[in-house]
């Protein structure tokens, strides 16, 4: 589905009958932050200090703090929120957990945030913790945790706060398929956004609050679905997705914010490189009445604010040694993009599935298989630092190797394709192996042709036979929906080298490492 803009006609007619009675707030927020404390690359990777003095880098802790000040002297009524995944991503979540995502948003006054699916990524115990050090709340709807013991209770579905003499609801929506992306126990279950939305919409409603937010992690197609299919909601703060949504970039998924069934919805990408700057009207029956405004990019124009920077470096100390190490070079950028590695062939998942292949072959093993959703950043041409290669690989998964026939793996494949059209992290980067496969196919059919490297050369993969595979330990286990490993799989061994040193003793094996496609993953 494509949007368009309003035209300054629509929008003229869209913010007709303004009247003295009116509410306007202005909605602050980030999404999909991903523990990116320090400065960021173009590349969504860590920038150094020399970068990040000549005006090259983005986003930051420090940034953020400077751009929200901004943005609430130009509003005498705001609010901000957060869409999800504050957590894991860098050497600064793998270190603190969620102590520092705490300390930070704290400082930096967010209202109210929604559950991300990585925040479920060490278990509810984790999360837990994080909720007990902010100060605001944090939301999830469309699960049932009662039988949670760490969460019970605790996480609220919905609330209510007053902002300008007005009540605000707050509604949170984290992923339906959670339990498939991150480590939420057995505990917990998981159900429809639009059900679990409708029906605190409904209850908020009967107490009389009439301006509606939904604060959800649930990506830009849901958050569409939601709009279309409920009634009551008003603005969608989204995330999951990273959607960079504009009216002046050519790079958008859409204008900012989308307009659909009356409500807006808006996200603004990722990894703290934009602030988004929401400013919505409703007039005195709580109807909403105009919607406005831009993500701002957090580019060198913006100043770091001094006290920030100080403590990240603080806290940044006994991470140093490890971080920046250098372990590698690169021959040119090696990319492991979001939009590349989750549709298509990529450098940097060729880059790991090979690495993974190398460590392991001489166990009998023939097939690697990394999820794209595995691989978080890109790397830059030049030296390559550990800190580098684990924000690419920042969940500290370990190497599973396993036995299944070809036709699980055919099986695994088509999981692996199921949803490109989402962008899902399940899509399949391979080593030992290549497949074609027809993107416009329905999900399950899609696979055309899967070969096997042999002793003798490509070979089809036959179903009946047995194949050695290596994986990570997260797919292994039945993430990002290969349940098939999980129920399938023999002679399994879960706990081999840690995915990021394996990826980085591969880098300096072979360097200067020349990143490359070789057409091993081919749409037709």
């Amino acid at each position: 589905m494509s949007f368009r803009p309003m035209t300054s006609a629509a929008a003229l007619m869209f913010c007709a009958g303004v009247a003295q009675a009116d509410y306007s707030l202005t909605i602050l927020h980030t999404n999909d932050f991903h523990a990116r404390f320090e400065p960021i690359s173009k590349y969504d990777s860590g920038c150094s200090a020399e970068d990040n003095q000549a005006g090259e880098c983005f986003g930051g802790t420090a940034r953020l703090v400077s751009a929200i000040a901004d943005a609430r002297a130009r509003s005498n009524n705001t609010v901000l929120f957060d869409g999800g995944d504050q957590f894991q991503g860098t050497l600064f979540y793998t270190y603190y957990k969620g102590k520092m995502a705490a300390e930070f948003m704290n400082k930096l006054g967010y209202d109210a945030m929604t559950v991300g699916n990585h925040e479920f990524d060490d278990g509810p115990e984790v999360l837990r913790g994080f909720m007990d050090a902010v100060e605001f709340p944090v939301l999830m709807s469309n699960a049932d945790v009662s039988g949670e013991p760490q969460l019970a209770g605790v996480l609220k579905k919905s609330t209510v706060i007053e902002r300008g003499g007005e009540r605000l609801g707050l509604i949170g929506l984290t992923p339906q398929d959670t339990d498939e992306l991150a480590s939420p126990g057995p505990n917990i279950t998981f159900t429809d956004p639009v059900d679990a939305v409708q029906a605190e919409v409904d209850r908020l409603t009967a107490e009389g609050v009439n301006k509606i937010i939904v604060l959800s992690h649930s990506g830009y197609g849901v958050d569409q679905r939601v709009a279309a299919e409920t009634t009551g909601v008003d603005v969608i703060v989204g995330g999951h997705t990273n959607t960079y949504l504009s009216n002046t970039s050519d790079r958008a998924e859409g204008p900012y914010p989308t307009m659909i069934n009356g409500t807006a919805i808006v996200s603004a990408y990722a990894y703290g490189k934009f602030l988004g700057e929401l400013k919505v009207t409703f007039d005195d029956a709580g109807n909403l009445t105009e919607a406005t405004g831009e993500p701002l990019i957090m580019d060198a124009a913006i100043p770091e604010d001094e006290a920030t920077v100080a403590r990240i470096a603080e806290l940044a100390q006994p991470l140093d040694e490890i971080r920046n190490r250098v372990v590698a070079e690169t021959a040119q950028a090696i990319d492991g993009e979001r939009g590349s590695c989750r549709a298509g062939e990529c450098t940097m998942g060729n880059l790991v599935a090979d690495a993974m292949l190398a460590r392991v072959r001489d166990q009998g093993i023939q097939i690697a298989i990394q999820n794209g959703g595995g691989l978080r950043a890109s790397i830059d041409q030049g030296e390559v630092t550990m800190g580098e290669v684990l924000t690419v690989l920042p969940f500290q998964n370990t190497l599973s190797t396993f036995q299944v026939t070809g036709a699980v793996i055919l099986d695994a494949l088509e999981n692996g394709l199921s949803q490109i059209e989402d962008g899902a992290g399940r899509f399949p980067q391979v080593a030992g192996m290549k497949f074609a496969y027809d993107p416009r196919a329905e999900p399950g059919s899609r696979v055309i042709s899967v070969e096997v490297m042999g002793a003798d050369g490509w070979a089809t993969l036959d179903p009946a036979k047995t194949y050695g595979v290596v994986s990570n330990n997260y797919v292994r286990n039945g993430g990002d929906g290969y349940k098939m490993f999980a129920t399938e799989a023999t002679n399994v061994y879960d706990f081999g080298p840690d995915l990021a040193d394996v990826t980085a003793e591969f880098l300096a094996q072979n360097a200067p490492y020349a990143p490359y496609l070789d057409g091993r993953i081919t749409a037709r």
